[in-house]
C-alpha cells in the first residue's frame, strides 16, 4: 500500500510537472513568436558598386583555446590609477606558483582572464601584495582575493560566427578578447575608457588655457559575418595641462593679476571645487615627489586654518614657516584637502602642481568643443593614414599577451563592397522638385511645401544696445520677412522688441504672453558670442515651461545680412511653427507608404560625462503625416538613482507610444497600418534585452487602444558607430565627400 501511495504521488507530481513545463514552453514560444526576427529578404540592387576600405582588421584566434575568468577583490580599496600597477605586481610575484608561468590579463576593474587554469576554486583565496608607490618608496600593502568565475569556450564563438551555432554572439568571449588586446598597451600608456593615449603630448594641441587635446587609439573587438574583427580608430580627448595650481586657478577665473592678499569669493570657490576635485597633484615643498588626490577645498584660508601640533594650535601658514622654512605668498587662499579625507591633509595651493595625463571629465565649453572639432576633422584619406599610424603605435605584433592567448591581428585594413546610391528628389509647393547634387540642393525660387504663417512674434536682444544696434535688428527682420514671403511664409512685423539680460528672461516671457493673450507664434533671440548660460535658460523658460517656439541666433550673424543664412534660418522657423519645408518625392511610390505608416524615433540618453546624478532623458518622436515630415515629441525623465550603469530601456514607452498613436489618429483620421521604430542608444549585447521589453510595450500600447489592433512592427537599431570609417582609393566623378554610400 505504501508503494502504491509513493507511485501515485510520483505520477501526480510528474503530471503536474508536465503541465507546468507545457505552460512554460508555450509562454516562451508565444513571446518568441511575438518578437521573432524576420529573415533578411535580400540585398539592395540600386546604385553603383564601389570598393571601400574600412578601419577593421581581421582578428584570428584559436577556437580550441579555453579562457578562464576569475573575480578579484582588493582590500583596502585601491585607487583606480594604481590598480593595473598593483595587479601587474601581483601577477609577477605569483607567476610561478599561482599563474603557472602564464600571462594573465586584467580589465582594470574586478576581472582577470587566463589561458591556463589556476589552482583557485569558488571560494576566494587571499594573497598579500606589497606595492611601492612613486619614487618615495612608500610601501602600501593590499590583500587580493581571487576566485573562479567562469570558463569561456571560444569554440562556441566560432560556431556562431560561422552560422553553425544557436543564439546570440557570446558577449563574454568578445569581452575577454577585448581585455587581452588592451592589456599590454594599458600597462605602458594612459587609459581613458576604451582608448589608449601615449603620454608626453603636452602643448601639442591646446583647447584653451587649461586643457589640451591628446591623440590616441580606440580598439574594440567586434563580431562579423564568418570572422572576428578588430576596430581601430583615432581617438581624441581633452586632458589637463601639467601646470601649477595657481596658474590653473588664474586662467580658470580669468584673473589678470594676482596680489598677495587675493582671496576667493563663494562663487569662485564653487567653480574651483568643480574643476579641482579628484585631480592628482604633486607638491614642491618636500624633497620627495609625493602624489596626492584633491578631494575638496577648505572653508577657511591657510592663515586661519589651524590644527594641533604638540599640544598647541598652529595655522597652516605658521606650520609651513616652521617646518619647511616656506613663507606663504597667498595666505588668504584656501588649502587643498587631500585624500583620504579622514587624515585631514591640508596643503596650500601655491606649492601644488597638476600631474600630466589626467583626462578632463567635466562637460566642455562651447569654445572648447568648437576647437576640438576643428582639430580632429580630417578627410577620409588622412584619417586612413592616422588609423595605420595607430595600428603601428599599438605594436600588436610584439604583444606577449596576444601570443599567450593565440590571437593574431592582420596588418591590412579590410576591404568591402559598397554602393553609391542615387540622390533623392526633393519636392516643394506647386509640384516643383529639385534633384540633390553632391549632397546639397538649390531651394532658391522654391516655395515651402507647406508654409506656416507667423502673425505674432517677438524679438529679444541679449547683447548690449551699443553692440547690437536697433537699426541692424530692424534690417534683419525686414530681410526675414522679405525672404519668407519668397518662400511662401506670411510673416508680420514683430509685435514685441526688447533688450534684456539673463536674469530678466522669466519676467519678459510673462510680459510677452500677457500682451499676446498667450497667442505667440515665435520668440526670436539674438545672443552674444558666449551664450553657454543664456541658451539653456531660454529653452527652459519659453519651450519647456510655456510651450513657446524659439529661434536663437548668435550676434555675428546679424550683419551683414546674407541670403543663405536667412534661408537656413527660415527652414528652421517654418518647421518649428508647424510648416513643412519639403518632402521626398519618391516616398509615395514606395509600397510601404501606400498605406498609413507611423515612423517612431526613440532614444534614452544617460547624463553626460561630468554631470553627476542627473536623471536620464528618454525621448520619443513620431511622424504625424503621410509624408513622414511632421513630427510630435514626447519626453520622459528617468531617475538613475545614482547608478553608474545606465539602463537602456525606456520605462514609460507604453504610455508614450499610446499618446503618439492617438495624436496620429486625430491628425490623419486613420490608424497606422504599420509601425517603423528607429531606436538609438542601445549598445552591443543589450539589443535582445531591449527588444523583448520594448516590442512588448509597443504591442500593449496598440492593444490598449483596440483589442485586436496589432500592426506589423519594424525595429531598426540606429547605432552612431563613430569609430567606423570608410575610404576609397578610386577617383571617380560619381564619388565625392557628400555621396550617399
Amino acid at each position: 500500500r505504501r508503494k502504491k501511495l509513493v507511485v501515485s504521488f510520483k505520477l501526480s507530481y510528474y503530471n503536474e510537472y508536465k503541465s507546468y513545463l507545457r505552460f512554460t514552453m508555450a509562454t516562451l514560444m508565444e513571446r518568441t513568436e511575438n518578437s521573432k526576427a524576420v529573415a533578411r529578404p535580400g540585398f539592395g540592387q540600386a546604385g553603383k558598386d564601389i570598393n571601400l576600405t574600412t578601419n577593421f582588421f581581421r582578428l584570428k584566434y584559436n577556437s580550441r583555446v579555453t579562457v578562464y575568468h576569475y573575480d578579484i577583490e582588493i582590500e583596502p580599496e585601491c585607487p583606480k590609477y594604481l590598480r593595473r600597477k598593483l595587479i601587474h605586481e601581483f601577477s609577477q610575484k605569483n607567476k610561478a606558483n599561482l599563474f603557472k608561468n602564464g600571462l594573465p590579463v586584467y580589465d582594470g576593474n574586478k576581472n582577470i582572464y587566463s589561458s591556463i587554469k589556476l589552482p583557485v576554486g569558488n571560494e576566494p583565496s587571499s594573497i598579500e601584495v606589497v606595492l611601492p608607490e612613486g619614487s618615495d618608496n612608500r610601501e602600501r600593502k593590499f590583500v587580493i582575493k581571487i576566485k573562479y568565475a567562469a570558463t569561456i569556450d571560444l569554440s562556441c564563438l566560432d560556431q556562431v560566427l560561422n552560422g553553425k551555432g544557436y543564439g546570440d554572439v557570446p558577449q563574454e568571449a568578445i569581452v575577454a578578447i577585448d581585455v587581452v588586446i588592451r592589456h599590454f598597451p594599458s600597462l605602458r600608456y594612459v587609459v581613458a575608457g576604451r582608448s589608449i593615449y601615449p603620454p608626453g603630448q603636452g602643448g601639442q594641441h591646446s583647447l584653451g588655457s587649461v586643457l589640451e587635446l591628446w591623440k590616441g587609439a580606440y580598439t574594440s573587438a567586434r563580431a562579423a559575418q564568418g570572422s572576428l574583427m578588430l576596430n581601430i580608430d583615432e581617438s581624441h580627448t581633452a586632458f589637463y595641462h601639467a601646470q601649477p595650481v595657481m596658474d590653473f586657478m588664474a586662467k580658470t577665473l580669468k584673473w589678470r593679476e594676482m596680489r598677495s592678499d587675493v582671496s576667493l569669493r563663494d562663487s569662485d570657490k564653487v567653480m574651483m571645487k568643480k574643476h579641482l576635485k579628484m585631480l592628482k597633484v604633486t607638491v614642491r615643498h618636500q624633497n620627495q615627489r609625493r602624489v596626492y588626490r584633491v578631494l575638496d577645498l577648505t572653508d577657511k584660508p591657510a592663515s586661519k586654518l589651524s590644527f594641533d601640533v604638540d599640544g598647541r594650535q598652529m595655522s597652516v601658514t605658521q606650520y609651513f614657516q616652521k617646518q619647511y622654512g616656506y613663507q606663504l605668498r597667498y595666505p588668504n587662499l584656501p588649502c587643498l584637502w587631500m585624500s583620504p579625507k579622514e587624515k585631514r591633509t591640508y596643503i596650500p595651493m601655491e606649492v601644488c602642481d597638476i600631474v600630466e595625463g589626467q583626462r578632463c571629465v567635466r562637460k566642455l565649453t562651447s569654445d572648447e568643443v568648437r576647437t576640438m572639432i576643428r582639430a580632429t576633422a580630417k578627410k577620409p584619406h588622412l584619417r586612413k593614414q592616422g588609423i595605420d599610424e595607430q595600428f603601428k603605435f599599438l605594436n600588436l605584433d610584439q604583444d606577449p599577451y596576444l601570443k599567450q592567448f593565440n590571437i593574431n591581428v592582420e596588418r591590412q585594413q579590410v576591404s568591402v563592397r559598397g554602393k553609391v546610391l542615387p540622390a533623392p528628389s526633393v519636392g516643394y509647393a506647386q509640384q516643383q522638385s529639385v534633384q540633390a547634387q553632391n549632397g546639397v540642393w538649390d531651394s532658391r525660387g522654391k516655395r515651402f511645401f507647406n508654409p506656416a504663417p507667423i502673425k505674432n512674434w517677438a524679438v529679444l536682444m541679449f547683447p548690449p544696445q551699443n553692440v547690437c544696434r536697433s537699426n541692424d535688428v530692424k534690417a534683419f527682420c525686414d530681410a526675414l520677412i522679405k525672404f519668407g514671403s519668397q518662400s511662401g511664409m506670411q510673416i508680420s512685423q514683430p509685435s514685441f522688441v526688447k533688450y534684456l539680460r539673463e536674469h530678466e528672461i522669466e519676467n519678459v516671457c510673462r510680459e510677452i504672453l500677457q500682451k499676446s493673450n498667450g497667442q505667440v507664434d515665435l520668440v526670436y533671440c539674438i545672443l552674444p558670442r558666449d551664450s553657454g548660460r543664456v541658451y539653456p535658460m531660454i529653452k527652459k523658460v519659453f519651450e519647456n515651461q510655456n510651450a513657446v517656439a524659439t529661434q536663437c541666433m548668435e550676434m555675428r550673424n546679424l550683419k551683414p545680412v546674407k541670403p543663405q543664412t536667412i534661408g537656413n534660418i527660415l527652414q528652421k522657423i517654418n518647421t518649428k511653427v508647424g510648416g513643412t519645408n519639403n518632402i521626398a518625392v519618391d516616398i509615395t511610390s514606395i509600397p510601404l507608404f501606400k498605406q498609413p505608416v507611423i515612423v517612431f524615433g526613440a532614444d534614452n540618453a544617460p547624463p553626460a560625462q561630468g554631470e553627476g546624478n542627473k536623471p536620464a532623458v528618454a525621448a520619443l518622436v513620431a511622424s504625424m503625416d503621410k509624408f513622414a515630415c511632421k513630427y510630435a515629441t514626447n519626453i520622459s525623465v528617468q531617475d538613475t538613482d545614482g547608478r553608474r550603469m545606465h539602463s537602456p530601456i525606456i520605462e514609460a514607452l507604453q504610455e508614450m507610444v499610446k499618446q503618439m498613436l492617438i495624436q496620429f489618429y486625430q491628425r490623419v483620421k486613420t490608424k497606422p497600418q504599420r509601425i517603423i521604430f528607429y531606436r538609438d542608444g542601445v549598445s552591443e549585447g543589450q539589443h535582445y534585452h531591449v527588444m523583448l521589453h520594448e516590442v512588448a510595450a509597443i504591442q500593449k500600447a496598440c492593444a490598449s487602444l483596440e483589442k485586436d489592433y496589432c500592426p506589423p512592427i519594424t525595429i531598426i537599431t540606429a547605432q552612431e558607430l563613430l569609430t567606423c570609417d570608410w575610404s576609397s582609393d578610386v577617383c571617380s566623378s560619381d564619388l565625392s565627400s557628400t555621396s550617399y554610400v
